[in-house]
């Protein structure tokens, strides 16, 4: 089996300072490592893992391996990996990693089914490409699968379509089901990096800008509050009543999506879904209009009508291609319409990751322990698992919280007090 493929093995040294800088701002997946090491909770296990290849998930990796896994890596995104950091994931910790930034089609269904030689026990996966491949393409592998772990909402609305269609062939645990992991990732991670995937790719000025949030979910939530705390009026798109009315109630203007494409001039989606703007939104966008997508796949924004209705494109900036219409007016797309946080940016800041892969990784390990009493489906993350990586994360903050005293618990658990 060939052990890599990445951009350039001479990237290793910077990449990994970068992976020194965020695990100093990891402690709880730390503590985790240090714990797996003496303990070896995964020894045995072959983990074929398609994530985001960042410095934060190379940490996430070096846990695995100090439980005794026997992990490699592919990339979950064309876009979303960092070359240094897959350098030093292959020269530094030896792990078998396949990822290129930019990659096309081919090159990136190329590194899954690399890993998926791997002929892995359990999958970790982001997004559910992995997954799909393997009960698609790669079906002689599933007989030796027990289970896999799913990191985000794209990927765990596949899997439980897959379920729902009796078509999942073992158990996976919902990662990004965990509160303190969609609560926070989605919510404080996407927010912030989000913006600064459009930041970076543009350098425009947020103040005085009208933001167009597709979607109210956490990430949703998130963008809309960053983007209205740097002085955007915000407006939001949602199809679900309850999550519209929420967002009317936390202040923001909602539209649909026809209405908002004529007054936004910043459009970022947080769907998981496709076409939330399309060819009859482009052609009232106003001129300047900016696209950027913050959900997993680059489907959210109809970017083939784009390309037959545009007279013209070209890369203006990078990560920012400028689409010219018919009428001359100008609509640019970011990162390829892909993940503009990972695209354009450096994904999440590490002290968010650092409860999302410590859920990861604590997931596994009660995968492992719980293996015989679970059938094909997805499980969320037990509640004393998620409790346990709140607890660790604000010791690591110097944060303390009172106890109920053994009155407050009796009279919590009990029915028998009133008026």
């Amino acid at each position: 089996m060939k052990t890599a493929d990445v951009a350039d093995l001479a990237l290793a040294d910077a990449g990994r300072l970068k992976i020194e800088w965020a695990d100093r701002q990891m402690p709880v997946l730390a503590d985790i490592r240090e714990r797996f090491e003496r303990d070896r909770p995964l020894d045995g296990w072959r983990i074929s893992a398609c994530l985001h290849v960042t410095a934060e998930t190379a940490n996430l990796m070096r846990t695995l391996a100090a439980g005794g896994a026997d992990a490699v890596l592919c990339s979950s995104n064309p876009l979303s990996t960092q070359d240094d950091v897959a350098a030093s994931l292959v020269t530094h910790f030896e792990i078998p990693t396949f990822a290129i930034k930019g990659e096309d089609r081919d090159s990136y269904y190329r590194h899954i089914g690399a890993a998926l030689d791997h002929r892995p026990q359990v999958t970790m996966d982001d997004g559910a490409d992995l997954v799909n491949e393997l009960h698609t393409s790669r079906r002689e592998l599933l007989d030796g699968v027990v289970g896999g772990t799913e990191e985000t909402t794209t990927g765990v609305i596949r899997l439980r379509a897959m379920a729902a269609a009796g078509k999942l062939a073992y158990p996976v645990v919902a990662v990004n089901e965990a509160l303190t992991k969609h609560l926070f990732d989605n919510r404080y991670g996407t927010g912030q990096s989000a913006i600064d995937g459009v930041l970076r790719a543009t350098n425009v000025l947020l103040a005085g800008k009208t933001a167009v949030i597709g979607g109210y979910g956490w990430v949703g939530r998130g963008i809309a509050s960053r983007a209205d705390g740097m002085g955007a009026n915000v407006v939001v798109v949602e199809v679900d009543p309850i999550r519209a009315l929420e967002a009317a109630m936390d202040g923001y203007r909602v539209m649909n999506a026809a209405d908002a494409a004529r007054v936004g001039e910043i459009f970022i989606t947080a769907t998981g879904n496709l076409n939330v703007w399309g060819r009859d939104h482009f052609a009232d966008m106003p001129d300047g209009a900016i696209l950027a997508n913050a959900g997993h796949f680059n489907d959210e924004f109809e970017l083939g009508a784009l390309e037959e209705t545009a007279t013209s494109s070209r890369e203006v900036r990078p990560f920012t291609r400028e689409y010219v219409m018919p009428s001359g007016r100008r609509i640019y797309v970011l990162a390829d319409g892909r993940l503009v946080n990972l695209g354009a940016a450096e994904g999440h800041p590490a002290l968010v990751m650092d409860m999302s892969f410590a859920n990861q990784a604590l997931g596994l390990e009660w995968l492992r322990a719980n293996l015989d009493g679970l059938e094909p489906g997805v499980y969320g993350i037990p509640d004393d698992i998620d409790r346990e990586v709140a607890r660790l994360k604000l010791e690591s903050m110097g944060v303390t919280i009172s106890p109920m005293t053994p009155e407050q618990k009796a009279y919590s658990e009990s029915w028998e007090s009133g008026t």
